[in-house]
């Protein structure tokens, strides 16, 4: 019996209560830790309503999408083995894992830094990745160097 790919949480998955975008419902299931889900929304929503203050123009969902959007790789290496040789090939990403290994760097920065609250931090990541900084924008900007780093591998992806 040939098992599926993937599940079904996608279709499962609905909008967050109060903007109901599936995007950030996704994030605040990622965010969550130890099933303690109104932990993760307050969390969220409290960057939302920082992000709110500060940025006034748009508003703090759109400045989450269009954060979220800056920071998904286009393109990533994979290890491939030829000829007793391990190669490091650039390959395009799909928009799912685009996804998840955006929302994974930005709560990898947030969780990586200490002493203050996660609120602030998620919010400050957020702002920075909105203006195309921070250490998830860092993270992009290595994936995509080391891609380009090994453009002679390239042939190898099949």
């Amino acid at each position: 019996m040939a098992y599926k790919r993937f599940t079904h949480s996608q279709k499962q998955l609905r909008g967050d209560p109060k903007y109901n975008n599936r995007l950030a419902a996704k994030f605040i299931n990622c965010l969550m830790l130890d099933g303690k889900k109104s932990v993760a929304q307050r969390v969220f929503y409290d960057a939302m309503d920082r992000i709110g203050k500060k940025i006034t123009d748009t508003s703090p969902i759109e400045v989450f999408k269009e954060a979220i959007e800056n920071i998904k790789p286009a393109i990533e290496v994979r290890s491939k083995r030829v000829g007793g040789a391990n190669y490091q090939v650039p390959m395009q990403v799909n928009s799912k894992r685009q996804q998840s290994l955006a929302i994974r760097w930005v709560l990898g920065s947030i969780r990586g830094k200490s002493g203050r609250p996660t609120s602030h931090r998620l919010a400050d990541e957020l702002m920075a990745a909105y203006r195309r900084e921070g250490d998830a924008m860092n993270q992009r900007e290595m994936v995509h160097r080391m891609a380009d780093a090994n453009k002679a591998f390239a042939h190898f992806a099949w």
